[in-house]
């Protein structure tokens, strides 16, 4: 899915500039979990804008599905990021004016969608996230956790290969933190989805395949927690089957 090489991202300040990633390598399977943690300012948010379209490296190749995403024109890489990647932010970025309903179907205009078919796939993405009695309330009517499931539906709704998310959780109650990566893990699993998601929690990144660590504009590993290099419903064959392995080996003995 991805696969960047050599990445380097500085900006200027002042009549110097600060390096905010430094000769990044990462590989991204297909239906890959990775979840991306560090201290603040140390190029977490900078690294997932650039696997999203939404930023540029200084050097280096950003390979989404066989693209360089470095050397794309502006116009294409908002064809790609319009069609193929999914956001999610901390702070929701809903349109304050706009119903929920309206604000799911805003992901679809950039697609051509004609307005009935938006306004029945924003309903139906809305109703799969319990929130169907909910279509024509603005932001500020909804609670906090019910405005996430807003923005999940609403990078959802075109169908994206990849979801990438800013601190999902990060301005939510524990109660309604746990309630919205359950979702997000649940829709990754039934959808195959490639997810990426940046969060300062440990609680949340334990749940990913395999945790990246930012620290100095550089990405590091810890062991993964889950299995890597698979999606998630080869995954649990994986786990079946070493399940099996086990039980056979208890009974030989």
């Amino acid at each position: 899915m991805y696969k960047l090489s050599g990445v380097t991202k500085n900006y200027q300040k002042g009549r110097g500039s600060v390096a905010a990633l430094r000769g990044v390598d990462l590989v991204v399977e297909d239906g890959e979990w990775l979840a991306i943690q560090g201290p603040t300012g140390h190029g977490k948010s900078t690294l997932l804008q650039i696997l999203g379209g939404l930023d540029r490296p200084s050097a280096g190749i950003v390979d989404f599905d066989g693209r360089d995403l470095a050397q794309l024109r502006e116009t294409e890489v908002t064809r790609v990021r319009a069609a193929s990647i999914g956001f999610v932010f901390q702070t929701f970025n809903l349109v304050p004016t706009l119903s929920a309903q309206e604000n799911v179907e805003a992901a679809l205009v950039p697609l051509r969608v004609p307005a009935p078919s938006r306004r029945l796939r924003a309903a139906a993405a809305l109703e799969s996230l319990g929130l169907g009695d909910r279509l024509r309330h603005v932001p500020g009517e909804l609670s906090g956790g019910q405005q996430q499931r807003v923005a999940i539906a609403r990078a959802l709704v075109k169908e994206p290969k990849v979801l990438l998310a800013d601190e999902p959780t990060g301005n939510l109650d524990e109660d309604t933190r746990d309630e919205i990566i359950g979702l997000l893990e649940q829709l990754w699993r039934e959808r195959g989805l490639t997810m990426v998601l940046v969060t300062h929690d440990s609680s949340v990144a334990r749940r990913a395949q395999r945790i990246g660590v930012m620290k100095n504009g550089r990405l590091t590993f810890k062991k993964p927690a889950r299995p890597v290099n698979v999606g998630p419903v080869a995954a649990e064959s994986v786990v079946a089957a070493e399940s099996v392995v086990a039980a056979d080996t208890e009974a030989e003995g």
